[in-house]
């Protein structure tokens, strides 16, 4: 009894064992897995792989600031745990900055195999980190969180994610509009470096009231909300007890990353001195200003006039992604430029938006082109009096005469047509609005122009209801809608009433149509023809419908030589006929 009462407290005590190594493993995780976690499936952000060298060529760089190679030439100083451990112990934050290998796997990936990538951060951090500072100042935010751009988008605006993210704080589509942030082809607010930090600063206020710790916070910027509390769920326990070092093997891997990489930055941005990584100055100081634009305008406008280079005017504004501001009447668009161009473009402001005019000009009239003259084909347009329904076989459709006749060409509407105006020298806009019967203000209106002068060669767009001259020099016009209904209703009542008439009328208007066509074709004979190689009387005389012997009286010829080049006067058709019916007679009698 005593032996079995034995081995009964035995196996209660091994079966106890596992619970208590559980639960000093789980109190070790609260406690110190900041310090000693590891990952050996540590996954490197897409801002880790930027073109280090595309960056330092950009415009910025080369014209504001000035590095020197020591990243190449010189390798980095190996620094020990716990020096890095008191590196990170000295800044001045309030987010905690805790070391484990981690944190040290990210560091030494700023320092060693991307030391090429800490200039271009430093350099850019010069014109962005102010602008990072002055929203997180507003929103009483932690300075420290001016970093996050670093490691969210290596400091390029233009910097768009596999996921679709977009611009220096990486937010997505959905993320972007929720904020109430403009995104269409021509403007990307989340490129805004002003209004995306602003909008930044405003989510992480929202996160750590939500969260009430900033590691969380940090972490629900990059992965969300909704991955951040299943994460906290799954954890376990007090949800308040939790932080993001206790939740890490419950989130994403991407995100598990964040919080490292964000401390790494903080780090190396601070202390990139100590591993020979070269400093960066700027040359000179970019001060900017902004102003209002409520007209539509081109950066090559604003360039040609205020000599401002145009990637001066992207770096500065990456949120036109078509080098257009799309300003109007309902809504003025913010323009950064160098302070002391602001002036200047306030006072040539007229300059800017006339100068080409129009071919930077928003296109809102379109007008189809001319008809091709192919002299045969008629462009009717088969439509029946009723709507949707086929043209019927009662109604005549009269092919259009081969020669125009002169009309006076309308619009659609039957009153106007837009129409495009070449500046011819000597003319002014008065003798151009006395030409096409409309006034200055209208042609300055609708070409955008702000002076009274126009130079030779400017091309003007005109809406007038005057008279315009096909380039044959007819004039055309096309009739309105209702006299093509009255028309076609009068010729179906009249050919349902009379289709004898309808007849009748038709042989007659062939017979014209005959009548004309011979007509013009008797009009355009030619008068002479050059023999050609291979060419012989008979040959020439047929083609153009007339005899050997009228050929020949016509040019003095008694024999049937020819020669390529002569050039052979041609008879007149009363000649050929007058020969041809003699002719015909003559056979006639004989036959007789």
């Amino acid at each position: 009894m005593k032996r079995k009462l034995i081995t009964i407290a035995a196996a209660a005590i091994m079966a106890l064992v596992p619970a208590l190594e559980m639960n000093a493993d789980k109190a070790k995780t609260v406690l110190d897995l900041k310090s000693e976690i590891t990952d050996s499936d540590i996954i490197y952000p897409e801002s880790y792989e930027i073109d280090t060298q595309k960056m330092l060529e950009g415009w910025y760089l080369k014209n504001y600031t000035a590095t020197d190679d020591r990243y190449k030439t010189q390798s980095d100083v190996e620094a020990s745990d716990e020096v890095i451990r008191e590196r990170l112990s000295r800044l001045n934050t309030v987010i905690e900055m805790p070391f484990n290998q981690i944190v040290k796997s990210y560091i030494e990936r700023y320092t060693k195999r991307g030391r090429s990538t800490v200039p271009v951060l430093l350099g850019l951090s010069i014109y962005y980190t102010p602008i990072f500072e002055q929203a997180l100042e507003e929103n009483g935010l932690p300075l420290e969180l001016k970093y996050l751009p670093v490691i969210e988008s290596a400091l390029n605006p233009n910097a768009v994610s596999k996921h679709g993210a977009s611009g220096l704080w990486q937010f997505t589509l959905a993320a972007g509009r929720g904020l109430d942030m403009e995104i269409s082809s021509l403007v990307d607010e989340r490129r805004d470096p002003y209004v995306s930090s602003a909008k930044a600063a405003q989510l992480l206020k929202d996160l750590y009231n939500t969260y009430g710790d900033w590691s969380l916070a940090i972490a629900a910027y990059n992965c969300g909300p909704g991955t951040v509390n299943k994460a906290l769920r799954r954890a376990g326990g007090d949800l308040a007890s939790h932080d993001f070092w206790s939740i890490y093997n419950y989130l994403p891997a991407e995100t598990r990353g964040y919080v490292p990489m964000f401390i790494a930055a903080n780090y190396v941005m601070n202390y990139y001195p100590y591993h020979n990584i070269s400093p960066v100055l700027a040359t000179k100081p970019l001060i900017t200003d902004t102003l209002k634009i409520s007209r539509r305008v081109h950066f090559n406008q604003i360039s040609k006039v205020l000599d401002i280079p145009v990637d001066e005017l992207r770096v500065l504004n990456p949120q036109f992604r078509a080098d257009i501001i799309p300003g109007n009447s309902d809504h003025a668009y913010t323009l950064v430029l160098p302070s002391q161009q602001v002036q200047a473009y306030i006072m040539s402001e007229d300059e800017i938006l006339g100068y080409e005019a129009e071919l930077y000009a928003q296109r809102t009239d379109a007008v189809p082109g001319n008809q091709p003259d192919d002299g045969n084909i008629a462009m009717v347009e088969e439509t029946s009096i009723y709507d949707n329904e086929p043209a019927t076989d009662d109604t005549p459709i009269e092919a259009a005469p081969t020669t125009p006749t002169p009309t006076v060409r309308k619009a659609s509407s039957g009153a106007t047509k837009t129409v495009s105006h070449k500046v011819e020298p000597g003319e002014t806009l008065s003798s151009i609005a006395t030409k096409y019967q409309v006034s200055v203000d209208d042609i300055k209106g609708w070409n955008n122009l702000t002076r009274n002068s126009v130079r030779t060669g400017q091309m003007l767009r005109i809406t007038t209801s005057r008279e315009i001259a096909d380039a044959s020099g007819a004039k055309t016009v096309a009739p309105s809608k209702q006299e093509a209904y009255t028309s076609k209703t009068n010729t179906a009542q009249t050919s349902g009433n009379n289709n004898k008439k309808k007849k009748s009328d038709t042989t007659a208007s062939s017979s014209k149509k005959k009548d004309k066509k011979s007509k013009k074709k008797e009009k355009k004979a030619p008068t002479n023809h050059n023999v050609k190689s291979g060419e012989n009387l008979s040959t020439i005389a047929k083609k153009y419908g007339t005899t050997v012997s009228a050929l020949k009286k016509a040019n003095g010829l008694k024999g049937d030589e020819l020669h390529p080049g002569d050039k052979l006067k041609l008879p007149s058709k009363g000649e050929s006929t007058s020969k041809k019916s003699s002719k015909s007679k003559s056979k006639k009698k004989k036959k007789k």
